[in-house]
């Protein structure tokens, strides 16, 4: 049995990995309790793409941003219109901004330039914030650390979530410190996930949101294929064991979280993403 009203807080649906048969990916997400997914940009493009299905697909919402990886290739004057764009009822958040250390895409200080930028639009729309951190924690944790205390009152409670976390335990204490939520996605399922696990167990359960980050990342049973939101049920059982409560009841706090985060209306259960 399915667990109903489930939150995809990010999916990359908008990848062409997902051009031959959306429809039939939305109607698996519907069948298996999904009802809403978050679309993140990466660039201006897709910006726009997302934008677009959140418009075509009922449950569909989008976070708008340029991605560390993508930042070298921006103009400046990309910001006025992610601004512009992000005053449409689809878009719930700024996303996905942050660092990318691992991949030599974009110099670090071009990188740093732009998640700075990005930070201080989310603040003035008063949107939170979808974090893309590799191998660059100190520096995205030193940049929260200055930027959340500004916040608004409202969004100081909900700044943004560290999407599909994978650092440690002191990194995940300071990002809760700063009240951010953390994202958790397929490799919680893997069989050597065992720090993230512990994580993820020792993490309140009022800060846990889960993802498929997908086509990637796909949980186990399913590793190795491309990853889709009608497997998000996958990550919400490994986080209802480690918590010790049923899958309904852990699907129904992660949602309520995702709602708060992203100021959501949660629709009813029978809802379905079309």
């Amino acid at each position: 049995m399915p667990t109903p009203g489930l939150v995809d807080t990010h999916c990359h649906l908008n990848f062409r990995a997902y051009a031959d048969d959306l429809d039939a990916v939305m109607k698996r997400a519907s069948d298996a309790g999904v009802r809403q997914v978050i679309v993140p940009a990466i660039d201006l493009d897709s910006c726009c793409e997302a934008l677009a299905l959140a418009r075509a697909y009922a449950g569909l919402y989008c976070a708008l941003g340029i991605h560390p990886n993508s930042s070298n290739d921006a103009d400046p004057a990309c910001i006025e219109r992610i601004r512009d764009w992000s005053q449409r009822d689809e878009a719930v958040a700024i996303g996905e901004i942050g660092l990318d250390y691992y991949w030599d895409k974009s110099p670090k200080p071009v990188q740093i330039k732009w998640f700075e930028m990005q930070l201080e639009l989310a603040a003035e729309r008063g949107l939170p914030v979808i974090i893309h951190n590799r191998e660059a924690s100190n520096d995205v944790l030193e940049i929260l650390a200055s930027w959340a205390p500004s916040l608004s009152p409202d969004l100081r409670d909900r700044p943004g979530v560290l999407h599909s976390f994978s650092g440690d335990k002191a990194q995940a204490e300071r990002a809760l410190a700063l009240g951010f939520y953390l994202g958790f996605t397929g490799p919680l399922t893997f069989k050597k996930a065992g720090e993230l696990r512990d994580i993820a167990k020792s993490a309140p359960r009022d800060r846990l949101l889960i993802e498929t980050d997908g086509p990637f990342l796909t949980p186990q049973p399913y590793r190795g294929k491309r990853n889709e939101p009608a497997y998000l049920p996958h990550i919400n059982e490994k986080l209802a064991e480690l918590h010790g409560v049923s899958p309904i009841e852990m699907g129904r706090q992660v949602s309520a979280n995702a709602a708060k985060l992203f100021s959501l209306s949660l629709p009813p259960d029978k809802t379905a993403l079309n």
